[in-house]
């Protein structure tokens, strides 16, 4: 135990270190509300890959990913990261230039060129409402639930959320992006190699000693267990991710979650020109396609070894593969790791929300009247304010999520309810400017209400929550469309919607970005086709 908890200290402690002696020497904006909240537009592409990267990925994609590809029996999960590359590819042809040309430092900013300032701070707060009610407080809890579990902690919940959340919060709140960007560069690094040692280990435990042998298990043993296409799992229950559903609700989840969420796309807004960002979004897409190895196969794995392992529920099956393959002297160098993965979903959206919070509210309604040698320094300092108010009561509430029957099914219905609304305008949005304000706003309001009957009312038999998603989502978009057709913005509008300002960032693209994307899409169904092919 005291070698786990001093390999866990040292390497949090470097970290940190690093952290600090990086952003020290990086270039600094004069702009103080540019260089705390999109760090002063200037970072290269291999940190906004490390940053998108570590912030999607945390212990509720680890453990519950695995879990649910452990009990599917499949590798249908392989969907949420062959999906995601898909939609950061939109995100770098469609979704990016077009933020980085308004001008704005949130992604709802682009949202006020093309419908009001009023739709903005409609789905600024809906944002906020997301960040507040489920991702802060679940990220502390599932991780902490997790570290507990997986590492045998004799301590109470709620001083290892303390813990976590105190020293997410340092990143955040006096940090700033920059601190965050970088120390979630520093954790994914040592996240892939930790994230993929597990596998590997998982694989010569599975073969007796040899990774080779593990493999021809898989491909002998329930090769059916390979499928990345499929309706039913190996007890016959509808898997977590039917095949049509990708044709359906999952590609509207991706583009929402890559391509308009603001805790995701602040990084690439970030980036010191529009080329940086579009590499860094590529590099992290193709990244996400190593994502299974982490994310599903040792779920596969633990599907395998389940009575050797002792696995009696579902989110067992990583915390009892780790536990089983990892030699103990590493336990404190992976727990390290783990953390670094929470701390950079929690102090993400913790300075997301504050952007939102100061750039879409309290700067425009508040402090446009702060004279302006003070202006940027008070709203910083609001910033940082409201970040701590954001942690404490994340803290507070982190705990209580103990009581609900299922977290990931809370997780499930609350995100859709302001994800499909959200989604549908920014679509339209970005692919044409005749919609109006107002058939924006009706269509938030179809989207939420749509999805709430789906998803809280009498279930539909043999309807996905996927499938309602897609619906409530295509409803919301009809609306738009239809006040589109009906009463368009003027020709004047729409002119100056496409003339805000001048682009903070070079605006040249990427020459390689085509061909990137190419690439991904290839090895994306080459790697459906293979594995489909050999659970055949």
């Amino acid at each position: 135990m005291i070698l786990t908890v001093t390999t866990f200290l040292g390497a949090t402690v470097a970290v940190a270190l690093a952290t600090f002696i990086l952003v020290r020497r990086m270039k600094h904006s004069d702009d103080a509300i540019e260089d705390f909240f999109v760090g002063g537009r200037s970072l290269a592409w291999p940190i906004v890959a490390g940053s998108l990267l570590l912030t999607n990925l945390s212990t509720e994609q680890l453990v519950g990913l695995n879990g649910a590809v452990f009990k599917d029996g499949n590798l249908v999960g392989v969907a949420w990261e062959a999906l995601a590359a898909f939609a950061m590819i939109a995100t770098a042809l469609i979704f990016l230039p077009r933020y980085l040309a308004s001008g704005f430092s949130t992604t709802p900013g682009f949202l006020e060129v093309r419908y009001d300032v009023a739709t903005k701070r409609l789905v600024s707060g809906l944002f906020l409402f997301g960040y507040v009610t489920v991702l802060l407080p679940v990220v502390l809890y599932t991780g902490s639930l997790v570290l507990k579990k997986m590492f045998d902690l004799d301590l109470p919940l709620w001083v290892i959320v303390v813990g976590i959340g105190t020293l997410g919060s340092f990143y955040a709140i006096f940090g700033g992006l920059r601190s965050v960007a970088v120390s979630d560069t520093i954790n994914g690094i040592g996240l892939l190699i930790g994230g993929l040692t597990i596998p590997v280990l998982a694989l010569m435990a599975l073969g007796q000693g040899s990774v080779w042998h593990g493999i021809l298990t898989l491909l002998d043993e329930h090769p059916e267990s390979l499928a990345t296409l499929a309706r039913t799992g190996k007890n016959g229950d509808v898997v977590s991710v039917p095949w049509p559903t990708l044709l359906t609700g999952m590609m509207f989840i991706q583009l929402f979650y890559w391509s308009t969420n603001q805790v995701i796309v602040q990084r690439a807004m970030a980036a010191r020109s529009l080329a940086e960002g579009q590499k860094g979004i590529l590099f992290a897409a193709g990244m996400k396609l190593l994502g299974p190895l982490m994310l599903c196969l040792p779920g596969i794995i633990a599907f395998h070894m389940a009575e050797d392992l002792g696995i009696t529920a579902n989110d067992q099956a990583y915390p009892q593969m780790v536990r089983h393959v990892l030699p103990g002297w590493s336990l404190g160098l992976f727990g390290a790791v783990l953390v670094g993965a929470i701390l950079s979903s929690f102090n993400s959206a913790l300075n997301s929300a504050s952007t939102l919070f100061c750039l879409d509210f309290y700067s425009p309604l508040w402090g446009k009247d702060i004279p302006e040698p003070q202006r940027a320094r008070r709203i910083v300092r609001i910033g940082q304010i409201f970040g701590t108010i954001l942690a404490i009561f994340s803290m507070i509430v982190a705990p209580f999520l103990a009581q609900m029957e299922s977290i990931f099914e809370y997780l499930q219905k609350i995100n859709g309810l302001y994800s499909v609304p959200i989604i549908a305008i920014f679509l339209v949005g970005v692919l044409s400017s005749r919609a109006p304000a107002l058939g924006a706003k009706t269509a938030m309001g179809v989207g939420l209400v749509s999805y709430a009957v789906f998803t809280f009312c009498e279930p539909i038999d043999g309807l996905h929550w996927l499938h309602g998603y897609f619906i409530s989502t295509v409803l919301a978009i009809s609306v738009l469309l239809v006040f589109a057709w009906l009463c368009p913005r003027s020709l004047a509008e729409r002119s100056d919607s496409c003339h805000v300002c001048v682009a903070p960032v070079d605006m040249a693209p990427w020459r390689g970005v085509h061909v990137a994307s190419a690439a991904i899409v290839i090895v994306t169904l080459v790697i459906y086709v293979v594995l489909q092919w050999l659970a055949s």
